[in-house]
Formats: C-alpha cells, sequence, structure tokens
C-alpha cells in the first residue's frame, strides 16, 4: 500500500511543478520554435552576406538557398532522389521576408507531393545536404540530376557559378582576407 500511494503522489507533485513553471505571465505555447518558421508555420528568407557570392539567400537558420536551372514556369524538376539530396524549402503558411528580402518575389508552388514550396521570382528553392554547416554554398555551380544549382541572390537572378565556394564561406563583415586562391571575382 505504502508503495502505490508514493507512486500517486509522484505524480501530483509533478503537476504541481509544472503549473508552478508556468506561472511567468507568458501566454506563448512554447519559444524554443525552429527558427526557420513563424508561429504560423511559414519559413522566413533571409539575406546573408557571402565572401565569394556576396549576397544570397539564406533560410532563416542560415542555409544557401538554390534555385535549380532545369525548373520551369515556377514547378519543381526535383523529386525523390533528388530532393533526399537537394531538399526542397517548404512552408505551411505564406513565406516571410527577413532583412533584404523584396517580399513580392516570394511566392509558393505546389509540389507533386502536395507540400507547399516556396519560391522566389518565380525559381522554386532548396537547400543542399552537402553544406555542412550555415553560410556553406557547396552546392553553387554543381551540375547534378539533369542541370545545374546555383545560389539564389536576393534580385532573384543566380549567383555565378565561378564564385562558388566551400565551408567558411559566409563572413559577418562581407570581406575577405588572404588564404583563398579558388573563386571569388578576381578572374
Amino acid at each position: 500500500m505504502r508503495k502505490r500511494l508514493s507512486l500517486t503522489v509522484l505524480p501530483a507533485g509533478l503537476v504541481a511543478l509544472m503549473a508552478l513553471a508556468g506561472c511567468g505571465g507568458s501566454s506563448s505555447a512554447s519559444t524554443n520554435s525552429s527558427s526557420s518558421t513563424t508561429a504560423s508555420g511559414a519559413s522566413t528568407i533571409d539575406v546573408a552576406k557571402n565572401a565569394q557570392l556576396r549576397q544570397i539567400l539564406t533560410d532563416s537558420n542560415g542555409n544557401t538557398l538554390y534555385m535549380f536551372a532545369k525548373d520551369t514556369n515556377g514547378k519543381s524538376e526535383c523529386t525523390g532522389s533528388c530532393a533526399s539530396v537537394w531538399p526542397p524549402v517548404t512552408t505551411s503558411g505564406q513565406p516571410k521576408a527577413g532583412n533584404g528580402v523584396v517580399a513580392s518575389k516570394l511566392g509558393t508552388t505546389m509540389r507533386s507531393d502536395g507540400s507547399t514550396q516556396v519560391t522566389y521570382a518565380g525559381h522554386p528553392l532548396y537547400t543542399y545536404t552537402a553544406d555542412g554547416s550555415p553560410g556553406d554554398t557547396n552546392g553553387n555551380g554543381i551540375n547534378e540530376f539533369g542541370g545545374v544549382w546555383y545560389a539564389v541572390q536576393p534580385n532573384g537572378s543566380q549567383a555565378s557559378a565561378s564564385g562558388s565556394a566551400g565551408s567558411g564561406s559566409t563572413t559577418g563583415g562581407g570581406s575577405t582576407t588572404g588564404g583563398s586562391s579558388s573563386g571569388g571575382y578576381g578572374y
């Protein structure tokens, strides 16, 4: 009997403790949500400075966003194994424009699987699984799955393939000092 009583008191104590923790006055359900979506589930698109590519679009986690040259008329041609390597940027609401993003260029398109993919200037947007860290641009200029992939610039155009960069290519100040002999605009 004593063991049963202590097992029933424990859950009641946890409920009381959780109620006390919730007395902070916040009506928000959670403040630790994914930074790539807002409370409505909408993706946020941002602009980041990149040492080789200048300004490029990123998701709110700093991951480079790409366009696929094979896509036509705002529709994605990347499905199946392509989409597992180049995950589409999807949203459950109207995409949000972060700093430097032209809100009127943001849109959506319906994918063949029924999900809603974010577009920019009519180009469906993707991330790249080989970008190991935010700011990597390993996918820029790669010809895979029947077309070339490019990082997207804030004006909606593709980044120069000759300016592709690897790990650590994002900078806070937009300037590069020594070290890299590949890519860039010094050709």
